[in-house]
C-alpha cells in the first residue's frame, strides 16, 4: 500500500521514529468526552481522529484497499469535532490512517466497512517533520528567481555534466519550436529574456509540463549520493540529462532560460537551503466546504502510462454515459484506458493505426543518454501514437486526438487538390490526427486529418462539428461528425482555416493586405451562444486568446480576433497576466482563461471591447475585457506582482452544477498543490479540492457528470487524472500507477 521508494527507505524510516517515539498506532479507542459516538451502516467506516492536543478538525482520513480489481482509495476530511465518515466503500478489507498539518502519518489499522474506528492522530514533533506533507508548490515557493534588475539578460552556454565524454562541448539542442509537436504537447521558440515573467514562464511551462517541482525526488539530493557529484550544481546540471527524458525534453527546457548557468545556480541554490533546514509557509487545513469533499480513487494502466486527460460524458449534455465507464488517453502507451467506477475495474483499448507504426516517430527518444538513477539505461516509454485528448459524444461514442500515421499529408490536403480548404491554403503535414471509440459496437475507428490535433471540443450546432486546437499550427480545423457518420469520407467531413486579422478594418479578409499570424492553439472551446472558436495560444509571453470566426463560407470567410492579457500596458499599470493555457467559457458566453504562468485565473468579456479589429488590434487593445483572480498559494521567493507559484496548467467551467457549487463555476486544476480550485465569481472565494495521497496529483484536465439528477451528492461529480510522466516521482515511488480521481461534495462532513 503505502509505498516508499524503496523497502530499506521504509526500514530506516521506521527505525528513525521508533526511536523517537514518534510511531503511534491508529487504533480503536473511545472518543473522547463530548465528542458524540457515530452510527455507521455496512458500507461505511466512521469515528473519531483525535491526539494528544483532543480531537483534530480539517484532517484526512485515508482508506486503501488492494482487494478490489483495481486499487482503490477513499479519502474524506474530519469535521470541526474530529468526526469522519468514509461513505460507499466496497466489502473488503482497507488500511485506514490520518494525514494533516500539523501532524506526522499514523500508522494504518486495518478495518472493514460496518466498523466505527477511532484514530489516533500525531502531532508532528518538529516544523520540518509536519512539511514533508506539504504540497510541492509550497516547496517550489522558496526558489528564488532572478531579480528583476538581473533583466534583460545574457546567454551563457549549457554547464558542462557528468557523463558527458571529456573535452565535449555542451551538447548542442534542437530548439523546441523545430521538433515534432508529437515530441512535445506544444511547440515554444527558445527566444530572449527580457523579462522576469518570461523566466518564471520557462520554469512553469517548461520544466513542469512533465512532474511537479517541489516533491521530495525534485528538492532532495541525497538519493544521488552514489552519483558522487561534487558540488549541487553538477548534481543539477547532470540530472536534467538523466534517461529518456533528458534528451530533447529536460535538456531541451534548459536553453529557454538564454543564461543557463543562471538556472542551475538557482536549483542549486533552492536545493542547498532546503538541505540546510529552510522551510516552506504552512498551507492551511481544509475548511468550510472543502471538509465535505469525498475523494474516490482508482488505478488505472502501466506504471509507464500518462493518463493525460479523462472523459465521463458529453461536456453538452452531462447526463450522457450516466453510470458509465470513465475513459482516458495514455499519452505514453498508445491506449484508451477505462475504469468502470461501479465495479472497479480497469483495462485499456489500443489506439488504432493506418500506418506501420515501426515506421513513425516514437513519443520519446528511443535512446537514453544519461543512464537514469532509476531505471538505467532501461527505455520506458515506447509509445507512437501520443493520444492526448478525449471528448464524449451524445451517443457516448469516444473522440480522441492520437497519431494514426506518419506525418506527411495525403495529396488531398496539398496544393494542386481539388478541395476549396487546400486550393486556399494547402498543408503538407500534420503532427497528430484522430480516432473515434464505439462503445457498443467496441469499433475503434481512425480518422485521417490534414491538420494538426491536440485538444478537441464539438460544437452545439445541429451537425455535431468538432474542433481541434493545433499546436505548432498554422491552421486550425473541423470535423463534420454528422457528415462523417453518414459517408465514412473524413475528406468530406473535414475543413479548416488559417488566421488572418482584419487589419484594414473592412470586415472581411484579403489574404494580400490582411495579417496572418499562426494559430498554435494549445486550448480550444466552442462559444454556444454565436458558434465562435477560441484558442488558448500560450507563448510567447504574454501569450494571447484567439476568436475565429467562420463566417458564411469558409476558408474565404474565416476571421480571426486576438486578445493578450493586460501585460505592460499603460492602460493597466502593474497588471501583468500572461501565458493563457486552457480556456472554457460557461454558460453566458464569457470566457475563462487559466494563466498558467502568472499564476492567475482570468475571464474575459469581449462585449467590452472598443476595439474588435483595425490596425490597432494586434493584442493589448481590449484591457478592459479582462478580469485577473490570483490563484491560492504562496508566491515564489522575489516575486512581487504575480500570482501564485501554482502552474494553473488547464481550467473548465462547471456549467451544470455537476460538483455541487452552483452552475458556472470555473476551476482551475492545481497541477503543483495536489489540487483541483473552484472559484465563486460571486463571492470572489476559493475552494481547494486536496488530494492529500498519493502526493503528486498532477493534474491535467477535468470534467463532470451527473448519474443520477435525484440521487443528491451521490449522483454527481467530477472527474480529473493523476497526469504524472514519470510515475517514480509521485510519492509511492517506482512501479506506481496514475490514477482516475472522482470529486464529491456532500452537504456535511458526515454525510452518508
Amino acid at each position: 500500500m503505502r509505498k516508499g521508494l524503496n523497502l530499506r527507505t521504509i526500514l530506516m524510516f521506521a527505525m528513525v521514529c521508533a526511536m523517537a517515539g514518534l510511531i503511534v498506532g491508529a487504533q480503536a479507542q473511545q472518543p473522547r468526552t463530548g465528542v458524540a459516538a457515530l452510527k455507521v451502516t455496512s458500507s461505511e467506516i466512521g469515528g473519531v481522529v483525535a491526539s494528544s492536543k483532543g480531537p483534530e478538525a480539517g484532517v484526512w482520513v485515508i482508506a486503501e484497499t488492494t482487494e478490489t480489481p483495481t486499487r482503490l482509495i477513499k479519502i474524506v476530511v474530519t469535521d470541526d469535532q474530529g468526526r469522519y465518515l468514509l461513505p460507499d466503500l466496497p466489502k473488503a478489507t482497507y488500511d485506514v490512517w490520518v494525514r494533516g498539518y500539523g501532524l506526522v502519518d499514523s500508522t494504518a489499522a486495518q478495518a472493514m466497512p460496518g466498523k466505527q474506528l477511532n484514530l489516533k492522530a500525531v502531532v508532528a514533533p518538529t516544523p520540518a517533520d509536519a512539511a514533508k506533507v506539504y504540497p510541492a508548490v509550497y516547496w517550489l515557493s522558496l526558489i528564488k528567481v532572478p531579480d528583476k534588475s538581473e533583466f534583460p539578460i545574457k546567454a551563457t552556454p549549457m554547464p558542462p555534466y557528468k557523463g558527458q565524454m571529456a573535452g565535449a562541448a555542451p551538447a548542442t539542442v534542437t530548439p523546441i519550436a523545430q521538433r515534432e509537436a508529437v515530441e512535445n504537447e506544444e511547440a515554444i521558440a527558445v527566444k530572449p529574456i527580457l523579462h522576469q515573467e518570461e523566466w518564471i514562464d520557462v520554469m512553469k511551462q517548461g520544466c513542469q509540463q512533465c512532474h511537479q517541482l517541489g516533491t521530495r525526488v525534485t528538492r532532495d539530493l541525497t538519493h544521488l549520493k552514489p552519483l558522487n557529484f561534487r558540488s549541487s550544481e553538477e548534481a543539477w546540471a547532470t540530472r536534467i540529462h538523466f534517461g529518456q527524458a533528458g534528451i530533447g525534453r529536460m535538456d531541451g527546457t534548459l536553453p529557454r532560460f538564454v543564461d543557463q548557468q543562471r538556472a542551475i545556480k538557482m536549483f542549486a541554490d533552492w536545493t542547498d537551503r532546503i538541505a540546510a533546514g529552510e522551510l516552506p509557509p504552512t498551507p492551511p487545513r481544509p475548511s468550510g466546504t472543502e471538509r465535505n469533499v469525498v475523494i474516490t480513487m482508482w488505478d488505472w494502466g502501466k506504471p509507464s502510462g500518462h493518463p493525460h486527460d479523462e472523459v465521463s460524458t458529453d461536456k453538452r449534455h452531462v447526463s450522457v454515459n450516466a453510470n458509465g465507464l470513465i475513459y482516458a488517453a495514455d499519452f505514453n502507451d498508445d491506449d484508451l484506458l477505462w475504469v468502470d467506477p461501479n465495479k472497479n475495474t480497469a483495462g485499456a483499448i489500443p489506439t488504432p493505426f493506418i500506418d506501420d507504426k515501426t515506421k513513425m516517430q516514437p513519443t520519446w527518444p528511443q535512446k537514453v543518454g544519461v543512464p537514469s538513477p532509476i531505471y538505467g539505461n532501461q527505455l520506458v516509454w515506447t509509445g507512437v501514437a501520443g493520444p492526448h485528448n478525449p471528448m464524449m459524444d451524445e451517443k457516448g461514442r469516444v473522440w480522441v486526438t492520437t497519431n494514426i500515421r506518419q506525418s506527411a499529408n495525403s495529396d488531398f490536403c496539398k496544393a494542386g487538390s481539388d478541395s476549396p480548404f487546400a486550393k486556399y491554403f494547402p498543408v503538407n503535414s500534420a503532427g497528430k490526427q484522430a480516432a473515434v471509440y464505439d462503445p457498443e459496437t467496441k469499433k475503434f475507428t481512425p480518422v485521417d486529418t490534414c491538420f494538426n490535433t491536440h485538444h478537441l471540443q464539438f460544437a452545439s450546432d445541429k451537425d455535431n462539428t468538432l474542433f481541434f486546437s493545433p499546436p505548432g499550427g498554422q491552421v486550425f480545423g473541423w470535423l463534420d461528425t454528422k457528415v462523417f457518420d453518414e459517408t465514412g469520407d473524413w475528406k468530406k467531413a473535414e475543413g479548416w482555416c488559417p488566421a488572418y486579422l482584419d487589419t484594414n478594418g473592412t470586415g472581411k479578409i484579403d489574404p494580400a493586405t490582411d495579417k496572418r499570424i499562426p494559430v498554435n492553439g494549445y486550448g480550444t472551446i466552442v462559444n454556444p451562444k454565436d458558434g465562435s472558436v477560441w484558442f488558448a495560444v500560450t507563448g510567447p509571453v504574454p501569450g494571447h486568446i484567439l476568436r475565429m470566426s467562420l463566417g458564411s463560407n469558409p476558408p474565404s470567410t474565416c476571421m480571426a480576433e486576438v486578445y493578450e492579457p493586460p501585460y505592460y500596458n499603460p492602460a493597466r499599470p502593474g497588471v501583468n497576466g500572461y501565458s493563457p493555457r486552457g480556456i472554457d467559457i460557461d454558460r453566458n458566453g464569457l470566457i475563462w482563461t487559466a494563466l498558467s504562468g502568472s499564476g492567475q485565473l482570468a475571464s474575459f468579456d469581449r462585449s467590452k471591447c472598443k476595439v474588435l479589429n483595425g490596425p490597432t488590434a494586434t493584442g493589448q487593445q481590449c484591457p478592459e475585457g479582462w478580469t485577473l483572480y490570483n490563484a491560492p498559494g504562496p508566491k515564489m521567493k522575489g516575486v512581487t506582482d504575480e500570482g501564485s507559484a501554482d502552474f494553473e496548467y488547464y481550467n473548465w467551467v462547471d456549467q451544470f452544477n455537476t460538483l455541487g457549487l452552483g452552475e458556472n463555476i470555473p476551476m482551475v486544476t492545481g497541477t503543483s498543490s495536489d489540487s483541483l480550485q473552484a472559484f465563486d465569481p460571486n463571492t470572489k472565494k476559493w475552494t481547494i479540492l486536496r488530494v492529500p495521497y498519493p502526493m503528486g496529483f498532477f493534474v491535467r484536465g477535468m470534467d463532470g457528470r451527473i448519474d443520477d439528477p435525484k440521487g443528491g451528492w451521490k449522483g454527481r461529480g467530477v472527474y480529473a487524472t493523476y497526469g504524472e510522466d514519470q510515475t517514480w516521482h509521485i510519492e509511492t515511488g517506482p512501479g506506481t500507477k496514475n490514477k482516475l480521481v472522482k470529486f464529491q461534495i456532500r452537504p456535511n462532513p458526515l454525510a452518508d
